[in-house]
């Protein structure tokens, strides 16, 4: 009996020593564990890992790209053999040319047309248009009047850019000029519609339109460089030069920027629809 008692009591006690043992154990691998999850929760999970590539959409293409245009800076600088006669287009004559008008402050419309001409020549550049100029420079004596009709032929589209010189000087606002009666198919409806586009360009940009010109188009039969034109070609005023509030804004390169880039929005809006 004693025997069986002694095995009872050392059964037991092991039995204790090994419950202690394993409940020590699995308490220390429970903190373990959590420790474990602590570590893991205070670390950011990688992104996804993802094979999709992401697709870049490419900008649309300008309706100008690859639009061939002229650009005529009106009038002269130089004026050696300027009042040369050379045809008109009808049978009449005229001066070869003249450096146009200027502000009562003396500032002259030849350096306002080239200005913004050249600055309205990069804008279109920018969007892939073809773009020539019918002068080299704002100094020399550039080409006569019929001359310049006769190189709008192999374009798309042919601006002239002027500035009024009405002497009121209450009169202000831009207008286009079109060849009329037209002489070509191209100084019909095309050279109108290229116009009126132009015109929408300067409207939008808060430019004032003409208070002089109902319709702010002027049908003339007597201008040499919309004539001889074979391809859609308008004169553009793009404001009175003796108007003081216009030729304040015109001799400023922020004021020739502007009409450049109105101009540039009118061929962009003719170019989308043609």
């Amino acid at each position: 009996m004693s025997r069986l008692l002694h095995l009872l009591v050392g059964f037991l006690a092991v039995a204790v020593v090994g419950g202690l043992l394993g409940w020590g154990a699995w308490g220390l691998c429970h903190q373990r564990d959590e420790a474990r999850q602590a570590r893991q929760a205070q670390t950011p999970l990688p992104p996804p890992i993802t094979t999709e590539t992401p697709i870049s959409q490419p900008e649309p293409a300008s309706p100008l790209r690859g639009v061939r245009i002229l650009l005529d800076p009106g009038h002269s600088g130089g004026l050696v053999g300027a009042t040369r006669q050379v045809p008109d287009g009808r049978g009449g004559f005229k001066d070869c040319n003249n450096s146009g008008t200027a502000s009562n402050a003396g500032f002259p419309e030849h350096t306002f047309n080239w200005e913004v001409a050249t600055r309205l020549k990069a804008l279109l550049e920018d969007e892939g248009a073809s773009v020539d100029l019918t002068r080299a420079d704002d100094v020399s004596m550039g080409p006569c009047v019929d001359e310049r009709g006769k190189m709008a032929s192999g374009y798309d589209a042919a601006v002239s850019i002027h500035a009024n010189g009405t002497p009121n000087p209450a009169v202000k606002g831009y207008f286009a000029l079109v060849s009329s009666p037209a002489l070509t198919p191209a100084q019909g409806e095309p050279s109108q519609t290229l116009a009126r586009h132009l015109l929408t360009g300067l409207g939008y940009a808060g430019f004032s339109p003409s208070t002089a010109v109902a319709g702010q188009i002027s049908y003339r039969a007597d201008l040499a460089g919309l004539n001889f034109a074979e391809c859609p070609t308008v004169m553009m005023e793009l404001g009175e030069m003796r108007n003081g509030e216009e030729a304040a804004l015109m001799q400023t390169p922020e004021g020739q920027q502007r009409y450049a880039e109105a101009l540039a929005d009118g061929l962009r809006r003719w170019a989308s629809e043609r």
